[in-house]
C-alpha cells in the first residue's frame, strides 16, 4: 500500500510535466476508443452479407455503336449465347448489382396518401433468371415467371403488378406479418404493386447508405431502350475467371458493332466499394499504435528523468531502511496516480467527442464498455512502461544519499 499525500507532494514539485502527461493520456484514451469503435463499425459494415453468390459472379457491359443497333434484338441473341456457354450457370440483364455504387432508387409507401415514402428502396430490373444468376436464395412466396417479364423504356409509367422484396424492407413495410400477396405502392399516383416472393436480404448497391442498405425491390422488368445493357452472369464454382475471358470475347465475336466492356468480378465490385474503409480503418490502426508508443515513450522519459533528478533522495530512503521493493512500489504508485487523473479527464474527452461524431457525421453511440477497457489498457501499458525506470530506481545504493557531501 501506498500514502497518497507523499507522492502528490512529490509530484506538484513538477507540475508541467504532470500536466503534459496526463493530458497526453487523456487524449490517447479519447482517440484511441473513438478509432476503436470506428475501426469495429467499419469492418462490420464490410462483413455484412450481400444476399448474391460473389465467388462465381460477375457483370459485362454492352454499349451499341451500329447505326442499326437494336438492343432488345441484341439482348435476346447475347443471353441466348451466354446462357448456352459451358461453364456458365445462368446469365441476366441487370441494371445494377448490389455493391456497386449505383442504380435506381424509390420510395415504398403503404397509401396514397403518404407524402413521405415509408422507406426508401433500390431497385433491381431483371428477368425470370436473375435470381438465380445472382444466387439470390428465396425464402417465400415465388420467383417471376417468363411471361411476367415486361420492358422499361423512359416513357413507362407505374410499375408492374408482381414484384419480390428484400426481406428487411417487407419487415419495414410490415413488421410481424406476412407480406405474400400485400400491395404497397412504388409510385403514388399509380396503381400498386403485390409482393409475391421474398428474397433473404439483397443489399443495395450504396454500401454507406444505413437508411436503404437492405432495402431492395426485384422488378420483372429489362431496361428496353438506349444503348446500353449490363450483364450479369454466374459461372461454375472455380471457372470464374475463365468464363470472364471466354463470354467477353464471345460478346465481341457475336455482334461487332458495339464495344464490350466493363468485365469485373463481384469480388472485385465489393473490394472497390470498400476500399475508402479499408485505407481509413489502416490509418487508424496505425494511428491507435503511434499514439501507445509515444504515451509509452512519454512516461518512460518522465519516469527516468525523475529517478535521475531523485537519486539522492531515494538514496536517503534506502539508508533510511526503505526496502528495493518499496522503491519499486513508490514510482509504480506515482504513475498510477498520474494515469489515473489523465484518464479522469480522458473519459470525459473519449464521451464528448462521440457525442461530437454522432452529431456531424450520423456515427453510432460508443457503447459504455469501450471506455473502460481503454483505461485497463492505459493502466496496463502505464504500468509496464514506467517498471524499467522503477527497478533502475530501486536498485540505488544508499551510499548515494553521502556521495555529494
Amino acid at each position: 500500500m501506498f500514502e497518497l499525500r507523499p507522492i502528490l507532494s512529490a509530484l506538484m514539485r513538477s507540475k508541467v510535466s504532470l500536466v503534459l502527461i496526463g493530458l497526453q493520456i487523456a487524449l490517447t484514451l479519447a482517440i484511441v476508443c473513438n478509432s476503436l469503435f470506428i475501426i469495429s463499425e467499419r469492418a462490420a459494415l464490410m462483413d455484412r452479407p450481400s444476399g448474391i453468390n460473389e465467388a462465381d459472379t460477375f457483370t459485362i457491359g454492352s454499349i451499341g455503336f451500329g447505326a442499326d443497333f437494336d438492343l432488345r434484338a441484341s439482348m435476346a441473341e447475347d443471353l441466348a449465347m451466354l446462357r448456352g456457354l459451358p461453364g456458365i450457370v445462368d446469365a441476366a440483364p441487370i441494371n445494377s448489382l448490389p455493391l456497386s455504387d449505383g442504380g435506381w432508387s424509390q420510395g415504398a409507401s403503404l397509401n396514397k396518401e403518404q407524402k413521405t415514402p415509408t422507406a426508401p428502396t433500390a431497385m433491381y430490373f431483371i428477368d425470370e433468371h436473375g435470381l438465380n444468376t445472382l444466387g439470390a436464395r428465396l425464402v417465400a412466396g415465388r420467383n417471376f415467371r417468363s411471361d411476367e417479364i415486361g420492358s422499361r423504356t423512359r416513357q413507362s409509367q407505374g410499375w408492374p403488378p408482381g414484384v419480390i422484396l428484400s426481406k428487411p424492407l417487407a419487415e419495414k413495410l410490415w413488421p410481424g406479418a406476412d407480406p405474400i400477396g400485400k400491395s404497397f405502392y412504388l409510385d403514388t399516383e399509380a396503381a400498386p404493386s403485390t409482393v409475391i416472393g421474398i428474397v433473404a436480404p439483397l443489399q443495395s448497391p450504396w454500401v454507406h447508405n444505413k437508411r436503404i442498405i437492405d432495402y431492395s425491390t426485384v422488378v420483372p422488368e429489362m431496361i428496353g431502350d438506349g444503348r446500353f445493357t449490363r450483364y450479369v452472369l454466374r459461372a461454375e464454382p472455380g471457372r470464374r475467371d475463365a468464363m470472364m475471358k471466354l463470354a467477353e470475347a464471345k460478346l465481341a465475336e457475336l455482334n461487332p458493332d458495339r464495344i464490350v466492356r466493363d468485365a469485373k468480378s463481384v469480388e472485385k465490385i465489393r473490394a472497390d466499394s470498400y476500399a475508402e474503409d479499408r485505407a481509413m480503418m489502416i490509418i487508424l490502426g496505425v494511428v491507435i499504435a503511434s499514439l501507445l508508443i509515444i504515451t509509452a515513450l512519454g512516461i518512460v522519459g518522465m519516469a527516468s528523468f525523475w529517478v535521475t533528478q531523485r537519486t539522492k533522495q531515494i538514496g536517503t530512503r534506502r539508508a533510511l531502511g526503505a526496502t528495493r521493493g518499496a522503491i519499486l512500489r513508490h514510482f509504480l504508485a506515482e504513475n498510477f496516480v498520474i494515469t489515473s487523473f489523465g484518464l479522469v479527464a480522458g473519459t470525459l474527452l473519449a464521451y464528448g467527442f462521440n457525442a461530437w461524431l454522432i452529431q456531424n457525421y450520423e456515427t453510432a453511440r460508443m457503447p459504455w464498455y469501450y471506455v473502460p477497457a481503454g483505461c485497463v489498457s492505459l493502466w496496463v501499458l502505464g504500468q509496464m512502461a514506467v517498471l524499467g525506470p522503477a527497478r533502475r530506481a530501486s536498485r540505488v545504493a544508499p551510499a548515494m544519499a553521502t556521495r555529494s557531501v
